[in-house]
């Protein structure tokens, strides 16, 4: 099943997780908006920063299958309201990312979530 996916806090680095994950994510054919601090090119999937999503957050509400955290708890706070806002079928917060606060806000918003690893789960065809 095709699962288009927003990764949170990717990097143009390779040795990045988010980065590795971007790739992966291309070989399981999963639709991907990437989404980091600065802009660029990356497998030769666009990285757009954090403040075009927020521009673009209308048009993503819905169409979003899973938001992959590759963004730091002490970070979170200022992009819970987006990742609500966009109303995804699942959050994955990966390894370093796990963050009580957010877990409730996404309950609240019955928003189901995950604490693992994209990476594990699409290599054990979990994803």
């Amino acid at each position: 099943m095709i699962k288009p996916t927003l990764v949170l806090g990717a990097s143009l680095k390779p040795i990045r997780y988010s980065n590795i994950a971007i790739q992966r994510l291309q070989q399981y054919n999963h639709p991907i908006i990437a989404v980091g601090l600065k802009a660029g090119i990356t497998h030769g999937q666009e990285v757009i920063t954090f403040e075009s999503a927020f521009a673009k957050a209308e048009t993503h509400r819905n169409t979003i299958d899973t938001v992959t955290l590759y963004i730091s708890p002490q970070r979170q706070d200022s992009y819970m309201e987006y990742v609500v806002s966009l109303k995804p079928k699942r959050v994955v917060f990966n390894p370093g990312t796990e963050n009580p606060e957010f877990y409730k806000v996404l309950k609240e918003n019955n928003i189901p979530f995950e604490i693992a690893c994209t990476l594990v789960l699409l290599g054990t065809n979990q994803y």
